[in-house]
C-alpha cells in the first residue's frame, strides 16, 4: 500500500458514512473536488469503480461494499487505539526501564519500589544491574542511575541521593587474628579484598581523607571481584578488608557482623543521579519514576 492510499480510502469511508459528497469534504475539511479527486485516484488504482453516482445520490458498488466491508474493522481497530493512547494521559502506564549501578538499586531504588507501584499500578518496571559505563540509548533503557563523576555531558541529570562516605571494613573472624590498622601504612600488611572496575578493568583504587588531606592507597589484593556485593560477602568470611559505600553495609555494622577500621579517614563520594538523554523523550511513565526517586530529604 502506497502512504497516500491511506488517506484515498479513508475519503471513501468517510464518503459513504456521510452519504455524499458534499457533507463529506465538509467534515474532512477539505473541498469536494479534492475529495472527487481521492476517490477517482482510488478507482483508478484498484480498477473498478467502487460508487454510483448521480447529482443526487450515491450508492456502493459491490466492489466498494466489498471493500467497506473491509475497511471497517481496520478503522475501528485504529480509532480504539488512538483512544487508548489518548487515555494515557490521565494513567500511567507502559514499560519504564532502569539501568542502575548495584549499590543504587540497593539504597534507592529498591526501597521505594513499593510506593511507586502502589500509585502507579499500571506501570512496569524492568531494571538491569549494571556497575559498569553502558550507554543506556544502546542498550534500549530510559533511564540510568550513575554518581554524579561518572555521567555522561550530554545527559539530563537529576539528583537522587546525598553525598556517601566509604568505610573499610572487615569481619569479626577476621580481627581475631589480624590487628586493625590503625593508619593507612598499615594495609600493607593485611589482606584486602579488591575491586576491579568492570567499563574499564581498572583495579579500584583505595582513595582515604584526614581532615583535608586526601591519599590514594594503592592495594595488593590477595582477592579480586568485579563484583562490589560478592566483595562484600567476601569480607563476611573472613577473607579480608573491603573498601565500600558505608550506607550500603551500615545496617551490618550497626548488627556488629562488620567492624569499621580505619575510621577517621573515610572519603567522601559522589551523589548518586538519575539521568536520561533529552526532555523530548520523557513519556508519562519515566516522569512518575523520576520524580518517585527524586523524592530524597536533606538534599
Amino acid at each position: 500500500m502506497d502512504r497516500e492510499d491511506l488517506p484515498n480510502l479513508m475519503a471513501f469511508a468517510v464518503i459513504v458514512e456521510e452519504g455524499g459528497f458534499r457533507s463529506a469534504a465538509a467534515k474532512l475539511n477539505i473541498s469536494s473536488s479534492a475529495l472527487s479527486h481521492s476517490l477517482r485516484k482510488l478507482e483508478s488504482k484498484i480498477g473498478v469503480p467502487l460508487l454510483r453516482r448521480t447529482t443526487r445520490s450515491i450508492s456502493l458498488t459491490e466492489a466498494g461494499a466489498d471493500l467497506l466491508r473491509r475497511l471497517r474493522p481496520a478503522f475501528e481497530e485504529i480509532d480504539s487505539g488512538l483512544e487508548e493512547l489518548a487515555g494515557r494521559r490521565d494513567r500511567i502506564v507502559g514499560t519504564v526501564r532502569i539501568n542502575a549501578h548495584r549499590n543504587a538499586l540497593l539504597m534507592l531504588i529498591l526501597p521505594k519500589l513499593r510506593s511507586l507501584k502502589e500509585r502507579y499500578p499500571d506501570l512496569k518496571l524492568e531494571i538491569v544491574v549494571d556497575d559498569g559505563l553502558s550507554d543506556i540509548v544502546a542498550t534500549g533503557c530510559d533511564i540510568g542511575v550513575r554518581t554524579g563523576k561518572l555521567l555522561a555531558k550530554d545527559m539530563i541529570a537529576v539528583r537522587i541521593s546525598n553525598d556517601y562516605r566509604t568505610a573499610i571494613i572487615a569481619a569479626r573472624s577476621y580481627l581475631e587474628t589480624n590487628s586493625p590498622p590503625q593508619k593507612p601504612e598499615d594495609l600493607d600488611g593485611h589482606s584486602c579484598i579488591g575491586y576491579r572496575l568492570v567499563t574499564t578493568g581498572v583495579l579500584a583504587p583505595w582513595r582515604l581523607s584526614n581532615e583535608g588531606h586526601t591519599i590514594t592507597v594503592a592495594i595488593e589484593p590477595n582477592l579480586i571481584l568485579n563484583d562490589m556485593d560478592m566483595a562484600v560477602r567476601a569480607a563476611a568470611y573472613g577473607l579480608g578488608l573491603a573498601y565500600v559505600h558505608r550506607d550500603a553495609v551500615a545496617d551490618r555494622i550497626a548488627a556488629g557482623e562488620f567492624v569499621e577500621v580505619l575510621q577517621d579517614w573515610a572519603c567522601e563520594i559522589s551523589a548518586d543521579y538519575l539521568y536520561y538523554p533529552s526532555r523530548r523523550t520523557v513519556s508519562p511513565g519515566m516522569r512518575a519514576v523520576i520524580d518517585h526517586l527524586r523524592q530524597v530529604e536533606n538534599l
